[in-house]
């Protein structure tokens, strides 16, 4: 939850924006709710007179409606169902760790021409002694070492390029591959010579600074030999320039950046294309990755606890279950599922150094059907649905219809965040895909926050004391986590607008596992308000007229008594009859 009340001046939208904007996982609480309006709706709703017979003309013009209703449902599921098979497709041979270049551009900066080849978090290598492999005297092994390697990395020059050269000349082109840390990014180009330069030019080289035709580069006196500089040159009138394979080692925990560049601008519009191995210590996730496996393991746990207490429970009142705990168990598996799911695809991503479409994709779907159910519920809940109100009325197809369209946007998003590349999507793609998840996000709150005031007022209209006592319960447990959830988007757009390279990767795991912990926490309280009891109706809405009398421990006599249940009859017709409006 991203917000506190539902009123129009409500910084509901901003917030999710910007909390989306800054690659949170945030998880709106989940809450526990009969959701039988998904199946059956109208099973407490009044019979409405109709007439006894309709003409023909009725029924064809009836028949139309219906069949015009049912071609418009089949064409959203035609389109959903295109939606998710375009994105699989598009998503279906992508990497992660593994950085591949498929015939990539280089930007022109300054005097030179560059490519972004990747960027990631390495830990120290374990072992610095050179080792090998058990069952190869030959073969190197990197088991405990933290490596970038470059891997059938081929350069190709347009062909006018290549014609200009003599065919019998050597190095007629050349092309580096550049491995910093971040904290020396100041000493790729010519800042501290006190130039805008980037490659050496003939003044430069004339001082005795830097080589003509090459990046600057000033050595790290603490760390001999960084930034790292590995040179490519073309040969002759070839075309291509294939980079010899080689793995680098890393000895030093940080952020690593790497670029291809060149300076010669005869070179312009050479292509990339390979692909470079990226790889920690203890396997192939990136190090902001790597603390979540541990984190969705423990997380695995939790719930798997939790169930466990919550079946015990289960078991224990099965004579007086409702519908409300059938579906806090529903919450309880999805939320057991996707953590075991994600746990699994990180361990196999950690293995392989690739992400398993398969398991990626069934975490991802589980992600965003917990999501859009537990909002589904909360909203539901709040409105008072099975206390206060027999059905949603009018509200059932618009609430279903919301969900819905929450579940394609978010989905959309999860594919796009979790199938493509380790790196980052355009900002463009992102906010493209952001903007209608932060939207309905915003929805969900505004409406939750003023359903939820309306079902208050109600009860304590009522004067239906356990219910209210429950609904404020619920209330403030919702509010505290909104207070946290707005502590935590602040920290957020602090760390982010503090971290733009990512040097404080480390701890960015913590984004994330926050909103998976505020989510775990808030369905443990609502697991222990709506616990199963030998008494559980007291929550739930009944026909009968005399519930509250006996909930609330009042003894009404004589005449008060007649008033508070005329009144109560009065106020739950006005509910049916607010229903039937809606």
């Amino acid at each position: 939850m991203s917000n506190v009340h539902g009123h129009a001046s409500s910084p509901a939208l901003p917030i999710a924006i910007a909390h989306r904007l800054g690659l949170a996982r945030y998880y709106i609480a989940v809450a526990p709710f009969p959701v039988s309006f998904f199946t059956n709706s109208q099973k407490h709703t009044p019979e409405i007179p109709t007439p006894l017979t309709k003409t023909k003309a009725e029924k064809n013009t009836a028949a139309r409606k219906m069949n015009r209703r049912q071609f418009q449902r089949g064409r959203r599921i035609q389109i959903t169902l295109s939606v998710f098979v375009g994105l699989f497709l598009c998503f279906s041979n992508v990497d992660a760790s593994i950085h591949e270049y498929r015939m990539e551009a280089f930007s022109p900066k300054a005097n030179a021409f560059f490519f972004h080849g990747g960027s990631e978090g390495l830990y120290a290598s374990k072992l610095h002694e050179p080792t090998t492999d058990s069952s190869s005297e030959i073969k190197p092994s990197f088991k405990g070492k933290s490596i970038i390697s470059f891997d059938s990395v081929t350069f190709l020059r347009p062909k006018e390029s290549a014609k200009s050269q003599q065919e019998m000349q050597q190095n007629t082109g050349l092309v580096e591959a550049i491995i910093l840390e971040v904290k020396d990014r100041e000493r790729i180009g010519g800042a501290s010579l006190k130039s805008g330069a980037i490659c050496c030019n003939k003044q430069l080289a004339d001082q005795g600074s830097c080589k003509l035709g090459e990046v600057i580069i000033q050595n790290n006196p603490d760390n001999f030999g960084w930034p790292k500089r590995i040179k490519t040159f073309f040969q002759g009138t070839n075309e291509e320039a294939k980079m010899d394979f080689e793995t680098v080692e890393i000895n030093s925990t940080g952020m690593y950046y790497l670029y291809f560049m060149f300076c010669d601008p005869q070179l312009k519009g050479t292509l990339i294309k390979g692909r470079t191995v990226w790889k920690n210590p203890n396997g192939y996730l990136p190090g902001k990755m790597a603390p979540l496996m541990t984190f969705f393991g423990f997380m695995s746990l939790a719930y798997l606890v939790l169930g466990l207490a919550w079946f015990l429970r289960f078991v224990q009142f099965w004579k007086d279950i409702i519908h409300l705990h059938y579906h806090i168990t529903l919450v309880i598996a999805l939320g057991m599922c996707e953590m075991a799911v994600w746990y699994f695809e990180y361990s196999n991503f950690n293995s392989t150094g690739t992400r398993p479409m398969g398991i990626t994709l069934w975490a991802v779907t589980f992600g965003s059907v917990k999501k859009t159910l537990s909002r589904l519920l909360l909203l539901v809940v709040s409105m008072g649905f099975g206390v206060v109100r027999p059905t949603l009325g009018g509200l059932t197809s618009k609430v279903v219809l919301l969900g819905l369209i929450y579940f394609i946007a978010t989905e959309a998003l999860e594919l796009v965040e979790h199938l493509g590349n380790i790196n980052d999507f355009s900002g463009k793609a992102k906010l493209f895909l952001v903007l209608p998840v932060a939207f309905l996000d915003a929805c969900f709150i505004l409406w939750i926050f003023s359903s939820l005031s309306k079902t208050l007022e109600k009860l304590q209209m009522r004067r239906n004391l356990a219910k209210l006592e429950l609904y404020r319960k619920f209330t403030n447990a919702l509010a505290v986590s909104v207070l946290l959830s707005i502590a935590w988007i602040g920290f957020e757009l602090y760390f982010n607008a503090t971290n733009p390279l990512s040097e404080f990767w480390q701890i960015a795991w913590i984004i994330p596992a926050f909103w998976n912990m505020l989510a775990y926490a808030l369905l443990v309280v609502i697991c222990v308000l709506w616990a199963p009891s030998r008494n559980p109706t007291r929550y739930a809405y009944m026909e009968g007229m005399g519930e509250d009398s006996d909930e609330e421990g009042i003894t009404l006599t004589g005449n008060s008594g007649d008033m508070a249940m005329k009144l109560e009859r009065q106020a739950i017709g006005d509910d049916l009859e607010e229903d039937k409006r809606e």
